[in-house]
């Protein structure tokens, strides 16, 4: 199985949002751009308004182990990156 490469770079993330596509729902905002290569790139971004360390970490590892999981489905060559928002660990959104 390969492996997807992350994104951690921040030039990568702002090229990724000033050219990519974003999709959004209540619990995350999806960028997404192709690279050119026949493998995916992932980028996860959790802010503080999350919640604590504790939280921030978990929704974290739910967006990593959701794309594992849909992996197969998706189609290889594009930089993806995820934003938690945050109602994403059932918290009530204060905007």
């Amino acid at each position: 199985m390969k492996y997807s490469e992350s994104l951690k770079k921040n030039k990568d993330f702002q090229y990724i949002y000033r050219k990519g596509k974003s999709y959004a729902n209540k619990y995350l905002v999806m960028y997404v751009l192709e690279n050119g290569t026949s493998q995916n790139r992932l980028g996860i971004s959790v802010s503080k308004k999350v919640g604590n360390s504790v939280e921030r970490n978990r929704a974290r590892r739910l967006m990593k182990e959701n794309y594992r999981i849909w992996k197969g489905e998706i189609k290889e060559g594009y930089d993806m990156i995820f934003i938690a928002r945050s109602t994403i660990n059932g918290q009530k959104e204060f905007d």
